[in-house]
């Protein structure tokens, strides 16, 4: 029995590791695709077509080397993750008592996370139909094991009478809620900004905000690529400044002077309290902290102008209350001063909404008025409060 359980265990977070190792080879596949497509010269001029060539035939053999790390990760999602078999006597009474709800347990083990904590990893399945929240079944495993659990967000929602997979996360000590607002550029009908929020299994929040070059339609799809590649390489599991780069590369690689979108990243450790802030020609980020406002900075160039990227993330350690504001440079151009960042700093210090959502509604208010209710850039404001659970 005991050797039967040990395999149900391993097969299970081995099952996970399986979908971690495809989600990178997807991200390398949609990367490689990124890279596709035939040879059309845009100008007739020998020496610039031989270089388009050139560039091109570049950008031919990165689709290939993508494509075959791909297919190796693909080959390789056979790995099982290291994990720590549940006590007998907890394990024990948690299939009873959940049995006893309606829920059939198989194979609990714990997963080593990031400064000692652990995850637990179990199989979950109802009878008769029933179908149970997955929040509510892991009230209950926080009882039983003293430890207050939340599904994770790549867990089911729902326990049904099919076998699933769960992971239940240690909850976080601070909750992060985002807030936005944006306004099209006259003349537009499609903002050259876009943003995206992710959340990750461990306790992590990001925010991502691109400015595309120039404005309309092209510039929404070119911002917009750019996250889409982001997120999925940040879900699939690689780190940030790797993200970065690669996305870097393929910009630079494609060679144009009219797609260098900006890119700024906040992402929050929702364990720790903090946040790393990467600023890729994006303006300047503000903490609000009560009355104070700190200016966050840097003067790195947007996307694709050199073949590395070398970002300095900007670290804080965040506060109950806090509210870190992410805007595009419409909103700090829309006040027309040389000063502009110092009024944006004294506006956002007397703001009292609470709400992220409100404080950037008011914000973008305050710079429609400052512009005369004209808007020459796109404007978009992202929000992002922190509160102590």
């Amino acid at each position: 029995m005991r050797r039967e359980e040990r395999e149900l265990q391993t097969a299970q977070v081995s099952d996970l590791c399986r979908r971690r190792l495809l989600n990178y080879a997807d991200s390398f596949y949609e990367l490689a695709r990124s890279y596709d497509g035939e040879f059309e010269p845009e100008q007739e001029d020998r020496e610039t077509v031989l270089m388009e060539r050139r560039l091109w035939e570049n950008r031919q053999i990165i689709s290939g080397h993508l494509a075959e790390m791909a297919k190796i990760m693909t080959e390789a999602a056979s790995e099982v993750l290291v994990y720590w078999p549940m006590e007998g006597k907890k394990k024990k009474r948690l299939v009873q008592a959940l049995a006893e709800e309606g829920i059939r347990v198989e194979g609990p083990c714990y997963l080593p996370r990031e400064g000692g904590r652990q995850a637990v990893v179990l199989t979950m399945y109802t009878h008769k139909g029933a179908r149970i929240s997955a929040e509510d079944a892991a009230d209950m495993i926080s009882v039983l094991l003293d430890r207050r659990l939340a599904p994770s967000v790549t867990s089911p929602s729902v326990v049904e009478d099919s076998p699933q997979s769960f992971v239940l996360e240690e909850e976080t000590g601070f909750l992060a809620l985002t807030g936005f607002a944006r306004a099209v550029k006259e003349g537009e009908k499609v903002s050259g900004d876009n943003y995206a929020v992710l959340e990750a299994e461990k306790g992590r929040v990001t925010v991502m905000l691109s400015d595309g070059t120039g404005s309309g339609e092209r510039a929404g799809r070119d911002s917009e690529k750019v996250l889409d590649l982001m997120e999925k390489m940040l879900e699939a599991g690689y780190g940030t400044d790797t993200a970065v780069n690669m996305v870097n590369t393929a910009l630079f690689v494609a060679g144009t002077d009219s797609n260098h979108p900006t890119l700024d990243i906040c992402e929050i450790d929702l364990y720790q309290g903090s946040c790393q802030l990467r600023k890729i020609g994006g303006a300047v980020t503000f903490l609000k902290r009560g009355h104070e406002v700190e200016q966050l900075a840097a003067g790195n160039l947007p996307l694709g102008i050199f073949g590395q990227v070398e970002v300095q993330p900007l670290c804080r350690e965040l506060q109950d209350n806090d509210y870190l504001i992410m805007v595009s440079d419409g909103v700090v151009d829309a006040f027309g001063r040389e000063d502009y960042e110092d009024t944006v700093t004294s506006i956002i210090a007397g703001i009292r909404d609470r709400s992220p959502g409100e404080i950037a509604e008011r914000l973008l208010q305050i710079a429609l008025h400052a512009s005369g209710g004209r808007v020459f850039d796109d404007m978009t404001i992202g929000v992002i409060g922190v509160w102590e659970t």
